[in-house]
């Protein structure tokens, strides 16, 4: 029983630390905005996690508030 606690409890902390990472990376985006494209907007074709990314950085690239980019 004190073993099964343990997994459950290791689980529990290597979830959260996961959902950190992804967080902390902005590696969850691309499922944020699919949530988004699927809520708001059903009719809308969800484009590839490639196409993106591409669109992201593109945007990111163009607008240089939206962060810096040096190389």
């Amino acid at each position: 029983m004190r073993s099964l606690r343990r997994a459950v409890s290791l689980r529990q902390v290597l979830r959260s630390v996961r959902w950190y990472v992804r967080e902390l990376t902005d590696e969850s985006a691309y499922d944020r905005y699919v949530a988004h494209v699927r809520h708001g907007h059903p009719d809308a074709e969800v484009p590839s996690r490639r196409d993106f990314e591409r669109m992201r950085t593109d945007r990111q690239e163009a607008d240089p508030r939206q962060g810096f980019r040096c190389c």
